[in-house]
């Protein structure tokens, strides 16, 4: 599967156009989320399964020759996100409420199309971490820098060596906090830094 974020007019028919274009060259849409929208134009995750022959580079030229349509990002995604996948971490979370924190770390990557996420406490101990995390070595707690509201860091590619650029997300879950990281990007909207705002707080809860 591909993760294709797309910024699109917000025009009668610029959706069906785009999903048109996608489908001309073989992709097949999966799963579509609406990220954010503002100023008359939206920036859409399409969720996309490619035939071996086609090429991602083919389904964004696909996509450019919809008027004032621009593929700002394509990656490698998860195969079994849907739009309900935040309803199914809640029910999951409340089914264990000892281990929320833990539950939304796993299902985090998901989620919000990251590579890795982490439960450390205010001293970057690791509480709960999926498998691709990384060590919050003292050069990258130094990158992260202080735990202190929800917000997204870019850092630089020497953050941890040979991981290259990455992006992480940070929110509060009672006294510890969550850690998201991409590789690479995209960055983190503000509207999923809300979602993952929202989420922390019920696993507080």
């Amino acid at each position: 599967m591909y993760l294709f974020r797309v910024l699109l007019p917000e025009t009668p028919g610029a959706l069906g156009s785009v999903a048109t274009a996608m489908g001309n060259v073989g992709a097949n849409i999966h799963a579509l989320e609406i990220i954010d929208h503002h100023s008359g134009v939206a920036i859409d995750d399409f969720i996309v399964e490619l035939p071996p022959e086609v090429m991602p580079d083919t389904v964004i030229s696909s996509c450019c020759t919809v008027e004032g349509v621009k593929v700002l990002w394509v990656s490698r995604t998860y195969s079994d996100w849907t739009i309900a996948s935040d309803i199914e971490a809640l029910n999951s979370m409340l089914a264990e409420p000892g281990e929320a924190g833990f539950v939304l770390v796993d299902k985090a990557p998901n989620l919000f199309h990251s590579s890795w996420a982490a439960l450390i406490d205010k001293d970057f101990h690791i509480l709960h971490a999926t498998q691709s995390a990384p060590d919050f070595t003292p050069e990258a707690q130094q990158a992260i820098g202080i735990l202190d509201e929800v917000r997204s860091i870019d850092l630089p590619s020497d953050w941890i060596p040979e991981w290259g650029e990455s992006i992480v997300a940070i929110a509060p879950v009672g006294e510890n906090w969550i850690l998201i990281g991409r590789q690479g990007g995209p960055a983190y909207l503000p509207s999923e830094l809300t979602r993952l705002k929202h989420l922390a707080s019920l696993a507080t809860a």
